[in-house]
């Protein structure tokens, strides 16, 4: 008997063991067919997307929503920088209606030396009573806010989290301005640092040769850069949240001081507190975020070739309009970084609203002014809204659902906006999108020239004494510590192609294509203008010797690779 029950007992185990398996091969089975077919849709929509463009493929990329905006006032604020985050997110989870999230993701750009304090992702995680949750800092200099942005909506996107905080914020203004701006020039190459470059020097260095290459007379240029700062001026007057919200003059602008030639004060951003905030969430709502982008470039503007567009924004802009299905001309409107006003006209450019050359002349059209055909920068943008540096990558977005959401008053019904955010001398660069339900499709017509693939540099090796050609130059005023005003600062081109910033030993006789002569003090290059006599010494020299002209050469210099 207790052998036949022993049999019996074996017999239903085994039984009870093939059924188990069955049932695990019929699930494996039904695993493999469900990837499949979500395979094979991802494929098919990007087919017909045409998505291909940039070897990127959307599969079964959950949709992303907006469910919860906040921003606190933008200006001087007394109150730590973990306060002023609080503020932010309780504004943005009383708007989204929520107490729980999945994930705290923060942008901040420097806190470490604006205010002394780290881990600030835990420490904002306990001001707001939400210890416990997973909460991380993302970093990519002044688009620090739009790089946290990023990481919330692919953890969103992927189905990992359902709720997501992310925010953003700065605390700036209880330095002085030159500690301010030393910290803000971390951001840029090393060397270019020690002849006194700061981020308003390079910015003047772009806007100049910008000038030169679209043949811009001096008072033609001034006039636009004046333009993209009255009218952001005048959009800032309408907006509570801002810094400044009193519009201002030309004559205001044309009386205000230089910085770096040709930028003046009202060319510049301002320091900022501040800091703002948006609940991400795949539960549907009023705003998707429905594509989004980054493209990175060379740091050092020595290791560039083109100084008038940033690849960085145009390989984000790229990626983000074959994501949401749509191109510039399916855009309502746009929220841009305009730390300084030629960045608001290159980046018009980059993202494909006007050709290139052409941005500036759209601004004095009218073109992007709130009753023109693309009204950028509607809330003032950094230049009246202000720059809490970290901040403003997600300051735009929250801006662009306001617009969206038609909370700011306007009588204009938007369904599809566009926020740009520059990290660095535009070295680390983002772009989203934001739209409405039945905003139009619209096919992308625009198509960047592909970016460049830069080689890994090997240490350049510049000799202690060198000729060469003025690339683009500044004169700073408002100087780094340790520099005297005014500052003469220029990128050269050596005879050979190398390109290196000097400092200049007069601030008289700048012009691009003028010939130099370049010698190394201790890690600095100092530069003088060659004078005329100097010039025709060399000439003689050379026809003495038999040697032919330059000038071919310096003429091929002068240019910038198509």
């Amino acid at each position: 008997m207790r052998s036949r029950r022993a049999a019996k007992r074996a017999f239903d185990t085994a039984i009870a063991q093939n059924r188990l398996l069955s049932q695990f091969k019929i699930a494996c089975v039904a695993l493999m067919m469900r990837s499949w077919l979500v395979l094979s849709i991802g494929v098919a929509t990007s087919r017909r997307s045409n998505s291909s463009t940039l070897g990127i493929t959307w599969l079964h990329m959950q949709s992303v929503y907006l469910a919860g905006i906040g921003i606190t006032k933008f200006g001087k604020d007394a109150r730590p920088l973990r306060a002023i985050l609080a503020e932010a997110a309780d504004l943005a989870l009383a708007d989204a209606q929520l107490r729980e999230i999945d994930a705290l993701y923060l942008g901040a750009m420097n806190p470490e030396e604006f205010t002394g304090d780290a881990n600030v992702a835990s420490q904002v995680a306990d001001e707001l009573g939400l210890t416990g949750i997973p909460a991380s800092r993302v970093e990519t200099a002044s688009s620090a806010g739009a790089a946290a942005l990023m990481a919330a909506f692919q953890a969103i996107a992927s189905g990992y989290y359902r709720r997501v905080l992310v925010l953003a914020g700065e605390k700036m203004t209880h330095l002085s301005t030159s500690a301010t701006t030393r910290i803000l020039a971390e951001v840029i190459d090393k060397q270019e640092r020690l002849c006194g470059a700061t981020m308003p020097a390079l910015a003047a260095m772009i806007a100049e040769k910008y000038r030169q290459k679209f043949h811009l007379s001096q008072s033609r240029f001034e006039n636009m850069l004046s333009a993209v700062a009255v009218k952001n001026h005048a959009n800032g007057s309408r907006n509570p949240m801002a810094q400044f919200q009193q519009a201002i003059t030309r004559e205001t602008y044309f009386s205000s001081k230089f910085v770096a030639t040709p930028l003046r004060l009202y060319d510049c951003a301002p320091i900022t507190d501040g800091a703002a905030a948006v609940i991400l969430t795949s539960d549907k709502n009023s705003v998707r975020l429905s594509g989004i982008g980054q493209g990175t470039g060379p740091v050092s503007i020595h290791d560039r070739e083109v100084f008038t567009s940033f690849s960085a924004t145009q390989i984000a802009a790229r990626r983000a309009y074959e994501m949401a299905g749509t191109g510039p001309q399916g855009i309502d409107f746009a929220e841009v970084h305009d730390a300084f006003t030629p960045f608001e006209i290159i980046s018009s450019e980059d993202l494909g609203f006007f050709p290139p050359g052409k941005g500036g002349l759209a601004v004095l059209a009218g073109k992007t002014a709130m009753d023109g055909i693309l009204p950028i920068n509607p809330s003032g943008g950094l230049k009246a809204r202000g720059h809490p540096v970290g901040a403003s990558g997600l300051a735009q977005v929250v801006e662009a659902a306001k617009l969206l959401k038609g909370h700011t008053g306007s009588k204009r019904e938007f369904k599809r906006g566009l926020t740009q955010s520059t990290g660095g001398l535009g070295t680390n660069n983002f772009v989203a999108i934001l739209e409405r339900p039945g905003a139009p499709v619209v096919q992308n017509l625009w198509a960047p020239a592909p970016p460049a693939r830069v080689a890994k540099r090997a240490p350049r090796q510049i000799r202690d004494v060198i000729e060469g050609t003025i690339e683009t130059f500044t004169i700073v005023h408002v100087t780094p510590d340790g520099f005297l005003p005014p500052l003469a600062l220029a990128l050269i081109r050596a005879r050979d192609g190398t390109l290196l910033m000097a400092q200049g030993e007069d601030d008289t006789q700048l012009k691009i294509g003028r010939e130099v002569f370049v010698r190394r003090v201790d890690e600095v290059f100092l530069f003088t203008v060659k004078s005329q006599l100097q010039k025709v010494q060399e000439a003689f020299a050379r026809l003495w010797r038999g040697q032919p002209s330059n000038n071919s050469e310096k003429n091929n210099r002068m240019g910038e690779s198509r």
